[in-house]
């Protein structure tokens, strides 16, 4: 009998290690001591020494979620929270230490920026070792800097908004991270100010049994636009790792923001972050999602319609492969009038892979003339595989149009005989199928990540005995 194989997304370029020459660890585990000692190190003003402890003392009191994949075998006790690299932040990339330089050479981090960006940050570990922003820039007043610095030269502003929108309180990781957080990103984008050339920050774990708990920043006054690119990855170990990142995006009235995020993380990891958008009057919040790797991931992007008029866009594309548990989706919450959103997937699953869609839309009382349209579509590979989904709509008005349409299926066989009935060898028709499926996703990633979607959707299947 003849069987196919559909080929995993390449994995060589993200999984090579480098030799672990970090300058400090933090002992495993999360104790006040280690929280303090985190504190110190960054050299912290005291109101955010209170905050870690304060976002430690929730930690312990919420249990872990009781729905989603099982994330049980994840141990605190045994995950490092605070990895320093042997660097210091550099804005010129000839002076980031080689061994690290050569890992974001591989992944193509310079040659990005030189083509089509006009800021890019790097973090290694816990910490970020590269940040630039062109002048053109900063001559419009766009602050584009790591988060450490953005505490000291923009304290005032961090203070207003930092975890105002995803608060300790709203769950276990959300505190986790409130109590450990280091590097990631901070913009401020001035009220009608253009940033046509993308931003982006790329996030690299490479030490073993480590966490990463970068805090991404980001507020668009009102009228101005920003495309901010965030790309992550990590080696593969034979132990756990850990991501609880935070994303908080404040757009303001008639602003519009597009936040694309490719997640490659390695095959030991636990994906575990949370990402929110304020979205003012009449203003836009654009997703668009690549969940390509990890364990285990939990991950719902959501989008606070606060004002009217306020719209989101979200577009997502997830795969599972052997040994991944991937529950994906996103949240809407319709809170003003005449707000509007758009959520659009595709999951595959293969090789005993499993791939969730899970939604929520929820349309206050406050938000009468609302409309939200969701369509996701899942697609297995082979019978080993699994998909769900999962949407909960919550509709508290009369005045809501509200729409969800999920198609669930495995590769039509006779849409495979009608292409071979027209000279296509049966591996070219099943790899037409299936870049059919995600091209309408696809065509929404950023350029740069043209590569990671190609491996994604570039099938080889071999036919044998």
């Amino acid at each position: 009998m003849k069987k196919n194989y559909i080929q995993d997304i390449e994995r060589a370029l993200y999984d090579v290690r480098d030799e672990d020459k970090s300058i400090y660890k933090s002992d495993a585990g999360l104790t006040e001591e280690i929280i303090r000692d985190i504190s110190a190190r960054k050299k912290d003003p005291p109101w955010m020494l209170e905050f870690r402890l304060k976002s430690l003392e929730v930690y312990k009191k919420i249990e872990l979620p009781i729905w989603g994949p099982d994330i049980s075998e994840l141990n605190m006790n045994e995950i490092v929270t605070y990895v320093k690299p042997n660097a210091k932040q550099v804005n010129d990339w000839s002076q980031v230490p080689e061994e690290i330089k050569k890992t974001f050479d591989r992944l193509g981090i310079p040659d990005a920026e030189k083509k089509s960006l006009a800021g890019v940050g790097a973090q290694y570990d816990s910490e970020v070792v590269y940040h630039s922003i062109k002048k053109r820039l900063t001559d419009q007043g766009v602050v584009y800097t790591d988060m450490e610095t953005a505490l000291v030269e923009h304290e005032d502003i961090v203070r207003e908004y930092f975890m105002t929108l995803v608060p300790p309180k709203d769950h276990k990781f959300a505190a986790l991270h409130g109590a450990v957080w280091s590097g990631g990103s901070f913009v401020y984008v001035p009220a009608g100010v253009d940033v046509k050339i993308p931003l982006q920050s790329y996030f690299r774990l490479n030490a073993a049994g480590a966490g990463q708990f970068e805090h991404t920043l980001i507020i668009v006054e009102p009228g101005a636009k920003l495309h901010f690119i965030e790309g992550c990855s990590a080696p593969r170990y034979n132990v756990t790792n850990l991501h609880a990142g935070c994303v908080e995006l404040f757009v303001k009235e008639g602003a519009r923001l597009r936040y694309s995020t490719i997640e490659n993380w390695s095959r030991n990891m636990m994906n575990l972050n949370t990402k929110r958008a304020l979205v003012e009057k009449n203003a836009l919040v654009e997703w668009v999602s690549g969940s390509f790797g990890s364990h285990v991931s939990m991950l719902y992007p959501c989008s606070v319609l606060h004002g009217e008029g306020a719209r989101c866009e979200f577009t997502g594309v997830t795969f599972a492969g052997k040994g991944q548990n991937l529950d994906t989706g996103a949240i809407v919450i319709h809170a003003a009038a005449k707000t509007s959103a758009n959520i659009n997937t595709r999951t595959i699953s293969k090789s005993g892979g499993a791939a969730t869609y899970r939604s929520a839309v929820k349309v206050t009382k406050n938000a009468p003339f609302a409309k939200c349209s969701v369509n996701c579509e899942s697609l297995m590979l082979d019978d080993k595989s699994r998909s769900d989904t999962l949407p909960v709509m919550d509709i508290e008005g009369d005045e809501a149009d509200i729409g969800h349409e999920a198609k669930i299926g495995r590769i039509s066989e006779e849409a495979v005989f009608y292409l071979m009935a027209r000279g296509i060898s049966e591996e070219e028709a099943r790899a037409m199928i299936v870049r059919g499926f995600v091209e309408p996703i696809a065509k929404e990633l950023p350029l740069e990540y043209a590569v990671e979607m190609n491996n994604l959707i570039n099938l080889e299947l071999e036919g044998q005995l």
